[in-house]
């Protein structure tokens, strides 16, 4: 079958031939349709990922949709090594299947699955987030920022804060509030905490973070600087700023009633994942949910691995 492979750590997948995988009692073949191409896939496939296989040569993808050979329209999760969802059909087990709703297109849930789920995750598994809380959301402007928009806000939200670096894209989101800021100029970081802080005092019960590294730090100062004595879930969903680490001072945590944790693939269970993208899936065919892509055919793996990220890069196999 033709797949996008990859055959060694760090090397980006080729359109090739891969043997056909054979189902089992606990798994099942899906004939793919789609698969987008989110950080999660890339940094797996190349091996740069926490939950990265070793053993290569691998077939790119971590999630995708299409079809059961008695033609139910699926969504799933997690193929079975060395398959992956990049590929004319893949090997899953049979609990990382769910079904996808008549009136979504196969694109668009592709699309929407993984930063849906991001969100949605975040909020309902790790941040214990109630009805009537505010959220902040950094890096809002992203595919999975601007769709945890719409989810907080769905999930009950009283108030949406939105921060990021585009003024001009912030400000479409339809957020109750939104902050800028550029760590790059002079007492940029220190402009930014002082905007923040008459939100935190005012009180936000949870900050969904898409960037992690210097803002990070600057929005976790700013709540100790509050002083709100309100407990603020600090979830970590993503490091798109490309700083992976920061340094934080002992009594920044000592002084504030931060709580940080994280959201991802190993800290909320496979049914959590698969609950949660089910609901994504529900909430975008009810309210017609939907974000900007583009297509690609798999032949054309190279060239849709090196796209932008936005519009959403979604391959189609068949």
């Amino acid at each position: 079958m033709k797949a996008a492979i990859v055959t060694e750590k760090g090397i980006n997948p080729v359109y090739s031939t891969f043997k056909e995988p054979d189902s089992t009692d606990d798994e099942v073949k899906i004939n793919v349709v789609a698969s987008a191409l989110s950080n999660l896939t890339k940094m797996r496939a190349l091996g740069n990922h926490y939950s990265s296989t070793q053993d290569f040569p691998i077939i790119a993808g971590t999630d995708g949709v299409g079809t059961t050979d008695d033609g139910k329209r699926v969504y799933f999760l997690a193929p079975t090594a060395p398959f992956g969802s990049l590929a004319e059909k893949a090997l899953v087990n049979k609990n990382l299947v769910i079904p996808l709703p008549d009136s979504l297109d196969f694109v668009t849930a592709a699309a929407l699955a993984n930063p849906g789920m991001s969100s949605w995750v975040a909020l309902e598994h790790r941040a214990y987030f109630k009805p009537g809380q505010t959220v902040l959301i950094n890096g809002a402007t992203g595919n999975a920022g601007s769709l945890a928009v719409k989810i907080a806000y769905h999930l009950g939200a009283k108030k949406v804060i939105v921060t990021g670096r585009n003024e001009e894209k912030l400000a479409k989101l339809g957020a109750d509030a939104f902050v800028s800021f550029d760590m790059t100029v002079e007492n940029g970081v220190e402009q930014f905490e002082q905007k923040l802080i008459p939100y935190f005092k005012d009180g936000v019960d949870v900050v969904l973070d898409y960037l992690w590294g210097d803002s990070a730090l600057a929005i976790m100062t700013s709540i100790s600087q509050a002083g709100n004595q309100n407990k603020c879930r600090y979830v970590s969903i993503g490091s798109a700023s490309g700083q992976r680490e920061l340094s934080l001072p002992s009594a920044l945590l000592r002084s504030s009633t931060i709580e940080i944790l994280g959201s991802g693939a190993k800290s909320a269970s496979i049914p959590e994942l698969l609950s949660s993208i089910k609901k994504v899936f529900e909430f975008a065919a009810t309210e017609n949910i939907t974000i900007p892509v583009e297509t690609y055919p798999l032949k054309d793996i190279e060239e849709a691995w090196q796209a932008p990220s936005q519009p959403r890069v979604v391959v189609e196999v068949k």
